[in-house]
C-alpha cells in the first residue's frame, strides 16, 4: 500500500496539491494522509474526490517524533518531526500497527511556489 503524505499552506490550491503529488513520481497512491485539520481542508477533500482516494487524518501526537529523511526547522519546532508530509506518509502506511514498518519511496518534494509538499511511503511488513 502506497500512501501520499501531504503538507500545505492554507493558501494552497487543489492544483498545488496535485502538482506536489506529481513531483513524487507516484501520482496515483492508494490513499492520502495529513494532519486532521489539513485532511478536512477543502483542497485536500477535492483532490481526494478527484482521485477517488480515501483521506487518512492523523493527530499531531501521532506524527510527533517520527524520524524523517528531510527536515524543516519550522516543522520540527511546530510538530516535533522533520517533515510533516514524510511523517504523515510513514505513520499512515504503518496503519497504527506497532509491529509494522514502512519506508519512504519518495522523500519530500516541494512545489515551485512552496505552498505544498508531498512524500510517498509504503508498508514493508504485513
Amino acid at each position: 500500500m502506497r500512501i501520499a503524505g501531504l503538507g500545505f499552506r492554507q493558501s494552497a490550491s487543489t492544483d498545488d496539491l496535485r502538482a506536489a503529488l506529481a513531483l513524487t513520481g507516484c501520482p496515483r497512491p492508494d490513499a492520502l494522509a495529513s494532519l486532521t485539520a489539513k485532511a478536512a481542508a477543502p483542497q485536500m477533500q477535492q483532490l481526494a474526490a478527484d482521485l477517488n482516494l480515501p483521506v487518512i487524518a492523523l493527530s499531531e501526537d501521532e506524527i510527533a517524533d517520527t524520524p524523517t529523511l528531510t527536515s524543516s526547522p519550522r516543522i520540527q519546532t511546530r510538530f516535533g518531526t522533520g517533515s510533516l508530509c514524510e511523517a504523515a506518509a510513514l505513520v499512515a502506511a504503518r496503519n497504527g500497527q506497532p509491529n509494522t514498518s514502512a519506508r519512504l519511496i519518495a522523500p519530500r518534494v516541494t512545489t515551485d511556489n512552496g505552498l505544498a509538499t508531498a512524500a510517498i511511503a509504503e508498508r514493508t511488513t504485513p
